[in-house]
């Protein structure tokens, strides 16, 4: 059985974004006692695949499922629980009293990949450790907000359309140009989000999520100067799906729509902050960038990755709060049509490649 490319992508992303530790686990136990880097590329009915960097290079890594063949999603999540499990045992390393199931799609980030962001923003996924993590088996209560916002867009993160552009640039075969241009839709983006994000920046309950080193643009700005030259202003355009995503960010933004704004915030910021880190890494590689050209992925300025992204969830479970079931919903198909917008970007993306 070959499982459907949005499937694949959702577990990776969501794998790369939240469990990147248990990866490089499976990884050291499988074949490479020694990776310092693995992430999670592929799957199918009789294994997971693994892209793992170490001394002497990369390489891909196939690992069966320790139940081949399976069939359906919910056994992708269990097949990865019991290799985080067997890797541990055969490393000697004490498993986690409760492991979140590693394939149930982001129920801990991150855009984020997106890109996203997703959250995030996904990822992190485009997103680290879990702040909800063990309260899958809770029954005494509401889920946080940040785990039902990610558990009810975890289908949107990706489709099979758009996969294959993005996931040439997550293994570093994409050209450069491709590259130029993800980069370049970029910058229509956080335009848009940067101007809607003052309405966060002024106002105290939501400060800490929109803090002055997440801010974008100008890595942007530096990045495309470096690709592209001092005109480089003159040389993007917006593709279509772009130009529409972020007329939409300006329309949430001028109904002075808080919860729609964080949306948008979190789809794109936590992606690019989680699953970005792995497309830099890949980039510089294969790009020979060091800092100008990937700047963008840089976060350096924010601190600790993992507390940032805890704090971020921590304010979306406040903001859930204030919400009532119809407006908890209503940003919730916002974060929904914001990862439409950016697998739409992709297709574009895709479209415009085969076209020149």
């Amino acid at each position: 059985m070959n499982f459907d490319a949005a499937v694949i992508a959702a577990v990776t992303r969501h794998m790369n974004d939240d469990h990147l530790d248990d990866s490089l686990l499976i990884a050291r136990a499988f074949g490479y006692p020694d990776a310092t880097e693995s992430t999670m590329v592929g799957l199918d009915a009789n294994a997971g695949i693994w892209r793992v960097t170490d001394a002497a290079g990369v390489h891909d890594l196939r690992v069966e499922w320790p139940g081949a063949p399976i069939s359906d999603r919910p056994q992708i999540r269990r097949q990865v629980v019991e290799l985080y499990k067997l890797a541990c045992e055969k490393l000697g390393v004490p498993a986690r009293d409760e492991h979140e199931p590693a394939a149930d799609p982001h129920g801990a980030h991150g855009h984020g990949a997106h890109g996203h962001g997703a959250d995030n923003p996904h990822a992190a996924n485009p997103h680290a450790a879990n702040p909800n993590a063990g309260d899958a088996g809770e029954s005494d209560g509401p889920k946080p907000f940040s785990r039902v916002v990610r558990e009810s867009s975890w289908s949107d993160h990706s489709s099979s359309e758009g996969a294959s552009f993005m996931e040439n640039i997550m293994r570093g075969i994409a050209s450069k140009q491709d590259y130029v241009d993800l980069v370049a839709q970029h910058f229509f983006m956080y335009e848009a989000l940067e101007e809607a994000g003052e309405q966060l920046a002024g106002n105290p309950a939501y400060e800490a999520l929109h803090p002055e080193a997440l801010l974008r643009l100008g890595t942007l700005k530096v990045d495309l100067e470096h690709l592209l030259g001092a005109d480089w202003r003159n040389e993007i355009r917006p593709v279509p799906a772009t130009a529409a995503y972020a007329a939409r960010i300006r329309e949430v933004a001028a109904e002075e729509w808080v919860a729609g704004i964080i949306a948008h915030h979190y789809t794109r910021y936590l992606g690019d902050l989680s699953g970005g880190q792995i497309i830099a890494k890949r980039v510089a590689r294969q790009h020979g960038f060091d800092g100008p050209g990937i700047e963008f992925y840089d976060f350096e300025a924010l601190g600790d990755l993992k507390a940032f992204k805890e704090t971020y969830r921590d304010g979306l479970d406040a903001l859930g709060e204030t919400l009532d079931a119809d407006e908890q919903q209503r940003m919730v198909d916002e974060v929904r049509a914001a990862y439409a917008f950016n697998t739409a970007v992709f297709v574009d993306l895709a479209a415009q490649k085969s076209a020149a």
